[in-house]
């Protein structure tokens, strides 16, 4: 039996799911659990590191980024469902001082 690939969303808000696997590479499936055990099955796009966001479904370039029901920041440009967040296309908006 093949491992299960996890996404976990944590809070309704959120536009991402963390990465809770390995290996995960462009094209992965993986499986997004939200806290009422909810599952969709999602196609990567990009290479992820186990523990970094992926996108829960489409985000416009200046929407917030939502993890754990907080905004974490804003997309820097469009990004697509299953796709790899980071700083590539994320600002961070955690200790700027500027808001």
């Amino acid at each position: 039996m093949e491992e299960r690939k996890l996404a976990l969303k944590v809070d309704d808000k959120d536009n991402v799911a963390t990465i809770f696997a390995n290996g995960i590479i462009n094209g992965t499936e993986v499986e997004i659990r939200d806290k009422k055990g909810d599952c969709e099955p999602v196609n990567v796009i990009g290479d992820v590191p186990y523990g970094h966001k992926i996108a829960v479904r489409d985000i416009q370039m200046g929407e917030p980024i939502m993890k754990y029901g907080e905004r974490i920041g804003a997309a820097s440009a469009d990004i697509r469902k299953g796709e790899y967040v980071h700083i590539h296309n994320m600002v961070a908006m955690r200790g700027r001082g500027d808001l």
